[in-house]
């Protein structure tokens, strides 16, 4: 099955930019811009990827992020990311970015999006992978900060598909930015958000219900409440799934008791994606392994996880037939 799933064409649509930045960059981009960081090797920042909790997590990422200053340094990072899509067969990709986190530290919004959107064009052309990118409002922040963040936006609507909700999910529910993301459906950007990682079912519901979202991002304990399960089949609303972040933050604690492939038998429209890899432990091919090793699948079941993405993401119906094609051609080989 391993060779079989490398080989897999693959469609990723929750993935944190700033959470591919591995250990190395890390450091190379720390000395490049002369920014002090509390770790002394690459060895030590893996050992310290050790967290109970989402926000064990979240301190640790935006200090890793303080290192990117310079649209080199964005364009280096999503540079970084697409060549592992390349190693792991990522025929299309949905990329996240926190503006919040620079914007904060005096670092300009085009700065961020310049250097993001220079390497996905270069993808698009050296490596044959296409991509959209979402910025995400960052949840434990205000409402109000999320609004002047969307402003920033507004110029490079041609270069972002849709807004986001990430961050702590605890304390954080969806209804706080209602009016964020009724202005940014008005701007016509689509929308995502995180809802049923760490908080409960009912924050699905409301993501779905008070910011009219095309697809929730983790979404696993939707299992809570059957009748949502019932509506999630029903609309075919995607939950981008991240089986190997959900091990390392203690929402599950084996692979084994995921529901992911539970919820695909149950004709969910689920995917498989890798969140922040470089802080979780693995990319795309990783994370289909190791669900795969836990639990016994086809094939054939293994190929819908691409097959929901493709139908789940931000492309034209065209685009999303030509993908279509690929994974079929792929699968008539076996």
């Amino acid at each position: 099955m391993k060779p079989f799933i490398q080989q897999l064409p693959k469609v990723e649509l929750h993935l944190h930019i700033e959470g591919s930045l591995e250990p190395e960059l890390m450091f190379e981009l720390a000395q490049r811009n002369q920014i002090e960081i509390p770790f002394r090797s690459p060895q030590q920042v893996r050992e310290a990827y050790q967290f109970s909790n989402l926000q064990d997590f979240l301190d640790i990422y935006y200090q890793g992020a303080n290192v990117l200053i310079h649209e080199q340094d964005f364009f280096d990072l999503t540079w970084a990311y697409l060549l592992r899509c390349q190693q792991d067969n990522v025929i299309h990709t949905e990329i996240f970015f926190d503006p919040q986190t620079h914007t904060a530290r005096g670092i300009a919004f085009d700065t961020i999006i310049n250097g993001i959107s220079r390497a996905l064009e270069q993808a698009k052309h050296q490596l044959g992978i296409s991509s959209q990118l979402i910025l995400c409002f960052l949840r434990h922040l205000s409402e109000e900060e999320a609004l002047l963040t969307l402003e920033q936006a507004l110029p490079y609507r041609d270069k972002i598909i849709g807004v986001g909700l990430d961050s702590s999910e605890q304390g954080n529910p969806p209804e706080k930015f209602m009016r964020v993301f009724a202005k940014a459906r008005e701007a016509g950007f689509l929308t995502v958000a995180h809802a049923g990682e760490e908080g409960p079912a009912q924050n699905i519901r409301h993501a779905m219900a008070l910011l009219q979202v095309q697809r929730v991002d983790h979404g696993v304990r939707c299992v809570e409440d059957a009748t949502l399960v019932e509506q999630l089949i029903e609309t075919r609303m995607p939950l981008t799934v991240c089986p190997l972040s959900n091990l390392k933050l203690n929402v599950f604690q084996e692979m084994a008791q995921h529901n992911v492939v539970t919820l695909l038998r149950q004709g969910l429209c689920v995917t498989i994606n890798s969140d922040d890899p470089a802080y979780f432990g693995g990319y795309m091919t990783d994370n289909f392994l190791a669900v795969a090793d836990a639990h016994p699948m086809t094939q054939a079941e293994l190929a819908q996880f691409t097959l929901n993405a493709i139908e789940a993401s931000f492309i034209s119906d065209e685009e999303k037939q030509r993908l279509t094609q690929q994974v079929t051609d792929f699968m008539a080989q076996y």
